[in-house]
């Protein structure tokens, strides 16, 4: 089976500073990757010039066979990304961003509106499909946005904190989709601080700090390398270069006695 994301000696630098440092990875098609890694590592980096948001970066990146360089918008056309953050055009309604959201890929209108439609009531937002988002609270905007990255039916979905602001049913519903994205073979790229979400849903988990790949396999292989620890434990393990209950001591003392 050939990856359907590939990364070959991909560095990239803002500047004097050197970000990523020779990143080589091959995904393939079904795997639900977990990309973690400490704030400033790479992870927003690597997602952006994945989504083609950094183009001027050295390597070789290649989606589904096609050179993210040679033809971005072929490759754009196979991906959905959700953000963090979600920007949305506020005065718009959900039917009316997703909608848009749909003539930008050339989707069908009557598939378009069926699908919308059907995405808004499993996240429970039939009642305020047709109001304005301005008033939205944070969890209502991420259900738009992962519909809105989930819309075209791409065959590689990029997550990144997808969880951010949703209720406890949300999160199921969530965690559930990726599980059955994976079995139709979709790739997930999911990056999060979750790690007890990461152990959960990923079945190949990548840690990357200071730019470069310090651990790649199965929750159970970095168990057995690092020891019989939660995947919490040994990112703290890999990635702090001081004691983080020291840390935590430290701020306490900065309240006085």
């Amino acid at each position: 089976m050939n990856p359907i994301i590939s990364l070959k000696n991909v560095y990239k630098n803002y500047g004097a500073k050197q970000v990523l440092k020779g990143i080589n990875l091959s995904i393939y098609p079904g795997q639900v990757i977990g990309y973690i890694g400490p704030n400033g590592a790479g992870k927003s980096t690597t997602v952006k010039i994945l989504c083609g948001l950094i183009s001027d970066y050295e390597g070789e990146v290649l989606i589904d066979g096609i050179n993210l360089q040679d033809d971005p918008v072929a490759v754009k056309s196979k991906i959905g990304y959700v953000p963090e953050l979600a920007e949305l055009y506020d005065v718009l309604t959900p039917v009316e961003f997703l909608g848009f959201m749909a003539q930008l890929y050339n989707m069908p209108e009557e598939l378009a509106s069926d699908r919308i439609n059907r995405m808004l009531t499993a996240f429970g937002l039939e009642a305020s499909m047709h109001q304005r988002m301005d008033t939205f609270s944070k969890g209502m905007r991420q259900k738009v946005l992962i519909s809105s990255g989930l819309l075209h039916n791409p065959d590689i979905i990029i997550l990144d904190e997808p969880l951010s602001g949703l209720d406890a049913n949300s999160v199921i519903i969530v965690k559930d989709l990726i599980s059955k994205l994976a079995k139709e073979g979709k790739t997930i790229f999911y990056c999060s601080h979750m790690m007890d979400v990461v152990e959960k849903v990923s079945d190949r988990i990548i840690l990357i700090n200071e730019g470069v790949v310090i651990a790649d396999g199965s929750f159970e292989e970095l168990k057995e390398q690092q020891g019989n620890q939660s995947l919490e434990q040994i990112f703290a393990h890999m990635t702090a270069k001081d004691s983080l209950s020291d840390a935590a001591d430290e701020l306490m003392n900065a309240f006085g006695k």
